[in-house]
């Protein structure tokens, strides 16, 4: 893993992949389960995970569990940040 010195690095380096950006957009509009991410991308999910987890590292989502199912809400202060 890269380890960056600054708060932006990881939050651009997140944002560079167009799946992840996707991501982002369906989770600014409610709170969808991986299966639910995965679907429109037709990648698994440990996939789709994978790319979550950039996104959380990166401080632009967190994740909430509610029984056995996990749900994201999207941080906007770090996308704010880098605009």
């Amino acid at each position: 893993m890269v380890k960056y010195e600054d708060k932006l690095s990881p939050v651009f380096h997140a944002l560079a992949d167009p799946t992840r950006r996707r991501i982002l957009q369906r989770l600014a509009v409610g709170r969808p389960t991986v299966a639910e991410l995965a679907r429109p991308f037709r990648m698994s999910g440990p996939a789709v995970s994978k790319h979550l987890k950039v996104l959380e590292e990166a401080g632009l989502i967190e994740r909430q569990r509610s029984g056995r199912t996990m749900h994201f809400d999207i941080i906007r202060a770090p996308i704010q940040d880098a605009d």
